[in-house]
């Protein structure tokens, strides 16, 4: 199957020659969620990234080559990445074990095809392969389902079950809880569980694609609402501890398959 793209390149339902122009911004690697991931990758040297975007969490220890169809997404990478190769996880142009080892962070849900994605990467991957994705299972479960239904219920429409993810890749995985700290630099959703005056910030909301989803009226009278009860102190009595919680427990894993 062919992936289908957009004008910018961008594979999926979502396109990020429109969200992705301040997603370097906002969307800065977490150092704790580069741990866990540094740590599932092993002792592999020669390292494939899929949907890599922007670059968050790429080792620089480690010998990478990065896959990004968006040429948003690659025009912001830094200078000290490697430059991405234009492609999609569906048709990977390398040879079968090619990596070591091959990772993929908050992409799969973009993938016009999961089951490819999914297979291209053990195809060229003798290693383990680390997918950092989200359980569509408790996506709801967060806050802010209380203020933006929709765009919660985007997200985990969008999000494949992991059971899914661990059936493909073969092989003996696992799942990981991935803990989020407090002042998570990284700016998904989930990120500001303690600080949702940010999600007041349109550059903020944007920078997580579920938003896209929901049109420009819909998304203004949810962020009106959320700013309504900051004001009244309605949030803070629902979930102001929270804002000193050191981390949050949501929905973010990370899956390890080795084969």
């Amino acid at each position: 199957m062919t992936a289908q793209r957009k004008a910018d390149g961008s594979a999926g339902d979502a396109d990020y020659g429109t969200i992705g122009r301040d997603y370097a911004s906002y969307r800065q690697p977490e150092p704790a969620i580069e741990a866990l991931i540094g740590g599932a990758l092993g002792s592999a040297h020669r390292v494939l990234n899929v949907g890599a975007g922007a670059g968050s969490y790429e080792p620089l220890n480690r010998d990478v080559t990065a896959v990004e169809p968006s040429a948003s997404m690659r025009a912001q990478r830094p200078a000290h990445l490697v430059r991405a190769v234009d492609g999609v996880a569906e048709s990977l142009p390398f040879p079968d074990a090619h990596f070591d080892a091959a990772m993929t962070t908050f992409s799969v849900h973009q993938w016009s095809d999961l089951d490819a994605g999914l297979r291209e990467m053990r195809r060229v991957t003798r290693g383990p392969v680390v997918v950092l994705s989200c359980d569509p299972d408790l996506v709801q479960h967060f806050w802010l389902n209380d203020y933006a239904p929709k765009v919660l219920a985007a997200e985990a429409r969008r999000y494949p079950p992991l059971d899914e993810i661990r059936k493909v890749l073969g092989g003996v995985s696992e799942v990981v809880s991935v803990p989020i700290p407090l002042m998570c630099r990284d700016g998904f959703n989930e990120a500001y569980y303690g600080r949702p005056e940010r999600l007041l910030d349109p550059a903020a909301r944007l920078a997580c694609s579920a938003w896209s989803f929901v049109d420009e009226a819909t998304a203004a009278d949810y962020v009106e609402a959320l700013r309504s009860d900051l004001a009244s102190g309605v949030w803070d009595r629902k979930h102001g501890h929270l804002r000193s919680a050191p981390t949050y427990d949501g929905s973010l894993r990370l899956i390890v398959a080795r084969p």
